[in-house]
């Protein structure tokens, strides 16, 4: 079955071209969102037993890991700044249908987006960490971190296995097969409409465009900066984005390709 799933979700356009850039704590938002659902729905359908195999919370789960981001980017207010945007809204809402009325469908929007940030997400973590000038002490890297999982080859070899012994007749493997190719479409249609927005200067909070905190944190409580390192380390993040266009678009590139793709072909 896993083998299946990784030929289903074959090499498709990603993006529509090199140059474009995004804004990635955006991103970030629309991936809470996401993982909101998802693991909102796999706890509705932790005993269902084509979805019971897969089912590991403590090793995957990322909607705390991008609260603390979010935090660290935007402050204690994030709540209030973010939007759910109409492709990630789009998302949402397949996955609490999936999640409600075709649970065994579930996984395939598991695989496809759990899968691709264990095994992408690692090499994304130093890119952006470096690109975006980011602490070296992690902050606003959570998202990339599992402390759950010591081995990810190992894991993945396990989480593959369980794939594969899933109980399912030959039709509902075929809606699976199809619901993944679904899951791949709605990941790059959240990248297109992110770009698109951030092409046209509408990624907007609040009537306002957004300017996100970043105020770097110490064992929970705030540093005191000298006012030369406060203004240096308090940057905006379309400050902070790589300056030329080749970084960007590696960037772009990097966070829906590596964690939606590399994840499903590497071992």
């Amino acid at each position: 079955m896993a083998q299946r799933l990784e030929r289903a979700q074959a090499p498709a356009p990603l993006y529509p071209g090199a140059g474009l850039t995004i804004h990635i704590y955006n991103f970030i938002a629309s991936l809470y969102y996401i993982y909101s659902a998802l693991e909102e729905e796999s706890d509705r359908n932790k005993d269902n037993p084509v979805y019971a195999p897969v089912y590991f919370p403590n090793e995957l789960n990322r909607k705390t890991a991008l609260e603390e981001d979010l935090e660290y980017f935007y402050g204690s207010t994030w709540r209030k700044e973010i939007q759910c945007h109409e492709a990630t809204q789009k998302y949402v809402d397949r996955l609490h249908h999936v999640g409600q009325f075709e649970p065994e469908l579930l996984v395939a929007h598991a695989y496809t987006r759990y899968l691709g940030d264990l095994s992408g997400g690692q090499i994304l973590k130093k890119i952006a960490q470096k690109s975006l000038q980011l602490p070296s002490t992690g902050e606003g890297l959570s998202f990339f971190n599992f402390p759950g999982v010591t081995n990810i080859s190992k894991f993945k070899q396990l989480y593959r296995a369980r794939m594969n012994s899933l109980p399912m007749d030959s039709t509902t493997e075929e809606r699976i097969l199809e619901e993944a190719k679904k899951s791949f479409l709605l990941n790059i249609e959240v990248f297109e409409e992110l770009q698109r927005l951030a092409s046209q200067g509408r990624l907007l909070e609040n009537n306002h465009r957004v300017q996100p905190k970043l105020e770097l944190h110490a064992g929970g409580t705030n540093k005191t900066h000298s006012p030369k390192e406060s203004d240096r380390t308090r940057m905006t993040h379309k400050d902070m984005l790589p300056s030329t266009p080749l970084l960007r678009w590696l960037l772009a590139l990097f966070f829906l390709a590596t964690t939606v793709a590399v994840g499903l072909y590497a071992m």
